[in-house]
């Protein structure tokens, strides 16, 4: 099943962010058959600002697990999670 998680950071959380950013790179990456997609969201400054995944699990509460081991997670950087069921219909990834 899949997932869309949209994550939002904190206010003023951007050192947080750089700081977790290459443990958060490996974590996502030693897991390719959960992780389909993500990346950052940018304000209007170009600066990240929060987070989307596209998450392949097998239900909702293994996706919320894998948030939570997150170093971004781990690490406060949230002010919001948002994780909502996805059909992948179109475009270069379909499962």
């Amino acid at each position: 099943m899949h997932f869309v998680a949209l994550c939002l950071d904190k206010p003023n959380s951007l050192a947080i962010r750089l700081e977790n950013r290459p443990a958060h790179l490996a974590f996502l990456g030693e897991k390719p058959e959960v992780v389909k997609l993500a990346g950052p969201f940018l304000d209007s400054a170009g600066q990240p600002c929060g987070s989307m995944l596209v998450l392949d699990c097998p239900d909702e509460d293994f996706a919320r697990a894998f948030l939570a081991g997150d170093p971004y997670a781990k690490a406060g950087l949230f002010a919001s999670v948002e994780l909502r069921p996805y059909k992948p219909v179109l475009g270069t990834y379909l499962p």
